[in-house]
């Protein structure tokens, strides 16, 4: 995701909803190292897209510029009302799971960003939304990686697992799915920023978290570490710069995954 990239979505934006988005949300660093691998392997046009957990909506306005028809789900009220406001008439978005969409509602691209990794049952999960795609379909999602680093962050934000190259691989193959890519994110710099996350955490299970249950970190996890005001986002935005185009050299190493896959003809 370069600056021109950016800006050339804001482009689309102002044309697309000049009346309810005036920017692009704004992507925390591991959020943009995530959205730089994504922006990249999906086409610029994505037919029908449902989004899956979408937090408080800055990839989903991302993908709703390049979608036909786009449709999010956020579980979690208050990053709901969040998504809502940001996506306006981009897209629809829905306060609700998958499990609560219609029967018959069909995608042509299913995206999930640090999602499957919340769910107890993932391979249910996963059969469940590739039932949502079209033949020829495509699913995008990304998890953390690396089961042997699950730590106090993983917990915080109500994680069950992480994932290794080949966990994703026979998922996705008993769900069905085939032309399976996955592609790594976030070296070096994310190691940085999990520790940094790691050390909020241990602060965090011995305070509030402690009576929190799994649901209830998951719901909160979306809103943790958002950017505050427009100087601060700006920094942000800088800094990401320069750790975007290293992580490109790097596509098989980092913290995360990102795994793409088709639905049979």
């Amino acid at each position: 995701m370069s600056n021109s990239t950016e800006a050339s979505l804001q482009q689309q934006v102002s044309m697309k909803n000049s009346d309810k988005i005036k920017a692009l949300p704004p992507l925390m660093p591991n959020a943009a190292l995530r959205w730089d691998v994504v922006s990249r392997l999906l086409p610029e046009a994505l037919g029908d897209v449902i989004e899956i957990g979408c937090g408080q909506g800055a990839a989903a306005v991302r993908l709703a510029l390049r979608a036909d028809r786009f449709v999010a789900l956020e579980p979690d009220p208050r990053s709901f009302a969040v998504a809502k406001s940001r996506i306006g008439n981009l897209g629809t978005v829905h306060n609700m799971s998958s499990t609560d969409l219609p029967d018959g509602e069909r995608f042509d691209t299913l995206c999930a960003f640090e999602v499957l990794e919340h769910i107890e049952d993932d391979r249910a999960a996963l059969i469940d939304w590739v039932s949502r795609l079209r033949s020829g379909g495509r699913i995008v999602l990304s998890v953390p990686a690396h089961p042997d680093r699950f730590s106090h962050a993983d917990e915080v934000a109500g994680h069950f697992r992480r994932y290794d190259r080949t966990d994703m691989t026979a998922l996705f193959e008993e769900a069905g799915l085939q032309n399976i890519e996955i592609v790594h994110y976030g070296f070096p710099s994310g190691y940085l920023l999990e520790a940094a996350r790691n050390h909020l955490a241990r602060r965090h299970l011995a305070g509030e978290a402690r009576e929190m249950n799994i649901a209830q970190r998951t719901a909160s996890s979306g809103r943790m570490f958002q950017p505050g005001g427009s100087a601060s986002r700006l920094m942000l935005s800088a800094l990401t710069v320069p750790m975007i185009w290293v992580q490109r050299v790097f596509p098989d190493r980092g913290i995360g995954m990102i795994a793409m896959a088709r639905v049979p003809e």
